[in-house]
């Protein structure tokens, strides 16, 4: 049976390095497990995971050109289950006022907004080069 991209297939754990784990998917053909693909979540040491000899469920994400098997055993296991989102209550509202004073100014349009904020950023501009100039700067 040829190996063929998107099959999920089970293959036996031949060796184990620090970037990854190689697995025999056929018996002439073995791929690689890059690390950040051997489980959901971080993985420092695969060895905590898996042994050599070890039978492993993997999919084949892709075959280059030069025949190198690139394989998953993440996208092998069923999805990880998310925990459920609480719904909020009451209004969008959160609070705090978001650096712009959000509560004052939440009728006032971008433009009317952005000439404010133009006109704060000025004034600081200008009582920073006053300081600088005391200074000698």
């Amino acid at each position: 049976m040829a190996v063929q991209v998107g099959s999920i297939i089970e293959g036996k754990v031949t060796a184990i390095k620090p970037f990854g784990m190689f697995v025999a998917v056929s018996e002439t053909e073995q791929g690689l497990v890059h690390i950040s693909q051997v489980a959901n979540g971080f993985v420092k040491d695969i060895n905590d995971h898996f042994t050599v000899g070890a039978p492993v469920k993997v999919k084949v994400l892709s075959i280059d050109d030069a025949g190198k098997i690139s394989l998953s055993v993440r996208a092998a296991l069923p999805a990880p289950e998310r925990p459920e989102r609480e719904e909020r209550r009451g209004g969008g509202y959160r609070g705090g006022d978001r650096g712009g004073n959000a509560k004052r100014d939440s009728g006032a349009s971008f433009e009317d907004k952005m000439k404010k904020w133009m006109k704060h950023s000025e004034e600081n501009l200008a009582t920073i080069n006053k300081k600088n100039a005391k200074r000698g700067y």
